[in-house]
């Protein structure tokens, strides 16, 4: 097991912040509608570890999520801390993909518009409109579905896929979104949604669809010397103010 130094009051905060967090992400999934009630994982690796993550105890509605009921599990399935299982599918698919991509944050759902594009034969989501162009280049797509995951092989195969990529497709399944911290993958999660969303509703109507050129996606994509906040102060600041959404419309999340 390999534990990074911290300090022990240190990592104590880093954990309390981490499951408040991962109880937030589960209930604003519900208010976005991107969950399926008990189904589909998030994950996060537990501050001071690279080998055990956090996860909502399978059989609880993710709108019931709260930072003391989260549980700490393995790569093998154990729960490590607090009471509770982790579901099969989690552990194949999430344990492997953190361990392999060296993220902090694994966030699989699905989410109706991701999945709906994903049905399609053609799933690649196309840089037709400003939010879609950030997303252009950093997503990887998985088209060979197999079924539900139930061996550490096929969350190997999953992290192969993924790379260094942000975003996984998972042709007739769903999304997976990960991140650095919670609030940069949530980010990415709901942004997602809208933008799989429009597209659909775009290919709807039957007209064909105006992408965006590489130059205009270039110059969305770098970064502007003249913006007074910086990326991750915008993903700080959406999920603060997502929380206090919570908060007002369903709260208990950081009991």
């Amino acid at each position: 097991m390999s534990v990074h130094p911290l300090t022990s009051a240190h990592a104590i905060d880093a954990i309390a912040q981490a499951k408040t967090q991962l109880a937030a992400a589960h209930r604003l999934a519900v208010l976005h509608e991107l969950e399926e009630g008990i189904d589909n994982h998030f994950t996060v690796t537990v501050p001071g570890h690279d080998d055990r993550y956090l996860i909502l105890p399978f059989g609880m509605h993710w709108s019931e999520a709260r930072a003391s009921a989260m549980i700490v599990f393995d790569e093998f399935g154990a729960t490590l801390d607090g009471e509770g299982v982790v579901e099969l599918s989690a552990q194949c698919i999430h344990a492997p993909i953190h361990r392999i991509c060296g993220v902090r944050v694994v966030l699989h759902t699905h989410q109706p518009w991701a999945l709906a594009l994903n049905m399609l034969k053609d799933n690649r989501l196309l840089p037709a409109n400003q939010t879609a162009a950030f997303f252009h280049g950093h997503i990887a797509y998985d088209d060979n579905y197999a079924g539900t995951a139930d061996s550490l092989e096929e969350g190997e195969r999953l992290a192969g896929v993924i790379g260094d990529k942000p975003i996984l497709f998972l042709k007739n399944h769903g999304v997976i979104a990960t991140g650095d911290n919670i609030a940069q993958a949530y980010k990415r999660l709901y942004k997602l949604e809208r933008v799989c969303r429009t597209q659909v509703l775009a290919l709807s109507t039957g007209r064909p669809i105006e992408v965006l050129s590489d130059d205009v996606v270039g110059r969305l994509q770098a970064p502007s010397a003249n913006d007074r906040h910086s990326r991750a102060e915008r993903e700080r600041l959406f999920f603060e103010a997502m929380m206090r959404v919570l908060d007002r419309d369903l709260p208990g999340y950081a009991n």
